[in-house]
């Protein structure tokens, strides 16, 4: 049998599936017009951006942005912190949520379980303007927090002019707003268990805290393994409104609470060089990528039918 040339096959393709074609192309014009194209700025990194002379002709630096972005003290704190954050976010969400999942699928009423659901996504879709006005009425002098130290005979406290106090305050927050979310996932998984694994661990005389251990959590190993692998890809880009906007961006609380990408906003409004402010931002995606990369790598080795590719 004769084989078909490569453009019978793309002719013949579209024909029988034009429909879906055009369907794509909206998508297909996004992701080029707002995720490639834009790509072409990455190369004021290694320029002194000079708006007469456009972004083609203005003088190349090569790395000297890249020098003056690491030999500022800055730069390493943000680091830390973005990072850091990161890391306990990723751990401590993971782990609410696979709990929290567990103990939503024990509720035998499903009207009761499903308002549950309904209950813990409410914060995730809040507008961070309204967490801000939240954490506010907490915290602020005349707030919930210092009225319950008021009544106990404690001091009232300026919560934003102590640093220390912001990594657990940034916790109790983040995990507020995603953890809901995050585990109506894993419950999905959960759901698409086999009662008969449970069945058969019950005939065994497992517990309850066995199932959960040596049924429930193997199956949702993949799905966890999967969600820590974008985890880690993301692992460079934090929170920004969460660092920015309920932090008041008070500079008291930089040391704790300033990540990357809340210090290129501000570099943008108080930088004239585009160019520094570009590396920064290469910087981070270029390292949030290799940890990407890494995490697969890792996790190929390790479980190759759990990597993304």
């Amino acid at each position: 049998m004769q084989k078909m040339s490569l453009g019978r096959r793309i002719l013949r393709n579209l024909r029988y599936n034009g429909i879906l074609h055009l369907m794509c192309l909206p998508v297909v014009l996004g992701v080029i017009l707002f995720s490639y194209l834009p790509k072409i700025g990455v190369v004021m990194a290694f320029q002194d951006l000079d708006f007469q002379k456009g972004l083609f002709t203005s003088p190349w630096v090569r790395f000297d942005n890249f020098k003056f972005l690491f030999s500022s003290t800055i730069t390493w704190r943000v680091t830390r912190n973005t990072v850091l954050y990161a890391i306990w976010f990723m751990f401590i969400g993971t782990l609410l949520a696979i709990l929290l999942a567990m103990l939503i699928n024990e509720v035998t009423k499903k009207r009761t379980a499903k308002w549950l659901q309904t209950v813990y996504m409410m914060p995730n879709f809040r507008s961070i303007i309204a967490v801000t006005a939240v954490a506010q009425a907490f915290l602020r002098d005349t707030g919930f927090v210092n009225n319950i130290f008021k009544i106990i005979g404690l001091p009232k406290r300026n919560w934003y002019a102590e640093p220390g106090a912001w990594p657990l305050i940034l916790t109790i927050t983040r995990v507020w707003l995603s953890v809901g979310f995050s585990s109506v996932i894993y419950l999905a998984t959960i759901s698409g268990i086999n009662d008969e694994y449970y069945e058969a661990a019950v005939i065994d005389g497992a517990t309850r805290l066995q199932q959960a251990l040596y049924v429930t959590l193997p199956f949702l190993r993949p799905m966890i393994t999967i969600l820590l692998i974008f985890s880690i890809g993301g692992i460079m880009s934090g929170d920004f409104g969460l660092h920015y906007t309920v932090t008041g961006n008070m500079g008291a609380l930089y040391e704790t609470t300033d990540i990357l990408d809340t210090y290129i906003f501000r570099s943008l409004q108080t930088m004239t060089s585009f160019g520094r402010t570009t590396a920064a931002g290469l910087y981070q995606s270029g390292v949030g990528f290799l940890l990407l990369l890494l995490a697969n790598f890792i996790i190929k080795r390790i479980e190759p039918d759990h990597a993304i590719f």
